[in-house]
């Protein structure tokens, strides 16, 4: 590996297989399974009805609350065990399975930190009667004491609006300006790893801020479109 490499394959087993203390940072954004054991597409769930571009469903949608936090630790406790000491974590969820995300963290090893939000503006869901589901979270930890990229102070809350370009590779992408910020908290020239990379818009921004970037991808079309916009960055 030298600047990039996106591998297809399941998360966990894939991490099983790197080197002790081989990254420097962990960022990334897992299936949420908001619903539980609904058996819906994710087509169904994520994507407006009357959209034209479709885009291929995403796994690990369908777990329930307790086999997400399991699972969510097993995947966490791989990325401890390959984290450089020091190094960031960083993970995104909404506000359902924020309790068992964070209890996840720390089972896994890591050293809480605190929540970061990512606020969609106005262009979000409304609820009425109740508030805009305006907002998602960060969860980030450290292993053991926080080094990283000291010459970094992000904000609590992160303002990007998430507009339909955003949605042109995958059906739940974030903004490519918001992980171009996450991803200076890793040292320069550092190592992302993202174990659940999506369509890559990690590791772009990864290569767009000058960071090594190390994927992982299980559903074969989208690891091919990660792959494409991989490419076209380097």
């Amino acid at each position: 590996m030298t600047n990039w490499k996106l591998v297809r394959g399941d998360a966990l087993r894939v991490i099983e297989r790197l080197e002790d203390e081989s990254v420097d940072a962990v960022i990334t954004d897992p299936p949420y399974s908001s619903v539980g054991t609904a058996t819906q597409a994710t087509g169904a769930k994520y994507v407006s009805t009357g959209t034209k571009l479709q885009r291929p469903d995403f796994a690990g949608d369908t777990r329930d609350q307790r086999s997400w936090m399991r699972w969510a630790t097993m995947v966490l406790g791989e990325c401890w065990r390959v984290a450089r000491s020091g190094s960031v974590l960083c993970v995104f969820t909404d506000w359902r399975q924020l309790p068992s995300l964070t209890d996840a963290i720390q089972c896994a090893g890591w050293v809480w930190q605190g929540i970061a939000s990512w606020d969609k503006t106005k262009a979000s869901r409304p609820r009425l009667g109740g508030f805009r589901a305006q907002v998602e979270f960060i969860a980030w930890a450290s292993k053991g004491k926080l080094r990283g990229n000291r010459a970094v102070t992000l904000p609590g809350s992160l303002t990007f609006p998430r507009t339909p370009k955003d949605r042109i590779h995958h059906q739940t992408s974030k903004p490519l300006a918001l992980m171009r910020e996450l991803v200076k908290l890793c040292p320069p020239d550092g190592l992302v790893l993202d174990p659940f990379a999506g369509s890559g818009t990690t590791g772009v921004a990864a290569r767009l801020e000058g960071r090594r970037f190390l994927g992982v991808e299980v559903v074969p079309e989208i690891h091919d479109i990660a792959t494409a916009r991989l490419q076209e960055a380097a």
